[in-house]
């Protein structure tokens, strides 16, 4: 059997087990069952935003950080984050499922890290303390969330001010989650969007937790004229450039933007700013 064919083979194999929970993941909010733990173990091979390294790569660890992975599964991300921030560093690898966590901790020990905690919790039962982390991981897991605004408000509130969330959406997931939907969620929590990577069928993006005095991106956005929500006049370049000049704003830059026509202008006024410091 060439290796095309047994690709394609496999692929089909992993289709016709895991349809069963994905018709049912279309009705309602269903984490990833214990014994399909293995399907998300695997690095997605036709999409690179989802790889494991690759993702690790984009959040600059350095040693002594702590990482919060939320919804962290079988623990694909958990071991090569607790590899990122060394032994000084700290990770707490969250999930709601008692064998996702019994799975990610063993492979953990099998690792030999000692650097990683694991918790018991859904994203939005408060379980995390209050300004902790530097950075926080959510990997196509947003959709198995019920509230998640509630998880949003709480991721807010783990990280450091200056702290970066990464989003992770892959359309293989059946749970996922459009770049519209996520940056409104977010924008909504108070975070500002830092960076995009990919396209909008696999994607990561980058939210920061703004410091102390520093507008988030709601808060920004309710400031810019009244021209801008009014939906009626034209907003170019330079417009954009005037008002992230303005006093109190000196830290944003004009970056390319090309809006959702879904989304409300006053929206991308929002996203078509952002902070260049993490």
């Amino acid at each position: 059997m060439s290796a095309p064919v047994l690709v394609l083979v496999v692929v089909a194999a992993i289709a016709l087990v895991s349809l069963p929970w994905r018709l049912l993941s279309r009705r309602q909010s269903l984490p990833c069952p214990v014994w399909l733990r293995w399907l998300v173990e695997l690095d997605n091979p036709f999409t690179k935003t989802n790889r494991a390294a690759f993702i690790v790569e984009t959040l600059s660890l350095s040693p002594g950080m702590t990482v919060l992975d939320a919804g962290c599964g079988p623990g694909r991300l958990t071991v090569p984050l607790a590899r990122g921030v060394g032994s000084a560093g700290h990770v707490v690898a969250l999930d709601v499922q008692a064998g996702m966590l019994s799975r990610a901790k063993a492979k953990t020990e099998a690792a030999g890290l000692k650097n990683v905690e694991f918790v018991a919790a859904s994203l939005g039962d408060r379980k995390l303390p209050a300004n902790r982390f530097d950075r926080a991981v959510l990997v196509t897991v947003l959709g198995e969330i019920p509230d998640r605004t509630a998880a949003f408000a709480e991721l807010f509130g783990a990280l450091e001010p200056g702290g970066l969330l990464a989003v992770v959406e892959v359309i293989f997931d059946p749970h996922f989650q459009s770049r519209a939907t996520v940056t409104a969620l977010a924008v909504s929590a108070g975070f500002r969007e830092h960076a995009f990577i990919g396209h909008r069928l696999a994607y990561v993006i980058h939210f920061v937790k703004a410091h102390a005095g520093q507008p988030c991106a709601a808060a920004d956005a309710a400031r810019w004229p009244a021209a801008l929500t009014s939906g009626d006049q034209t907003v170019n370049e330079e417009q954009f450039r005037q008002r992230a000049q303005e006093p109190g704003h000196g830290d944003l830059q004009f970056k390319d933007y090309v809006p959702n026509m879904d989304t409300p202008l006053h929206a991308h006024a929002a996203a078509a700013i952002h902070s260049p410091k993490v």
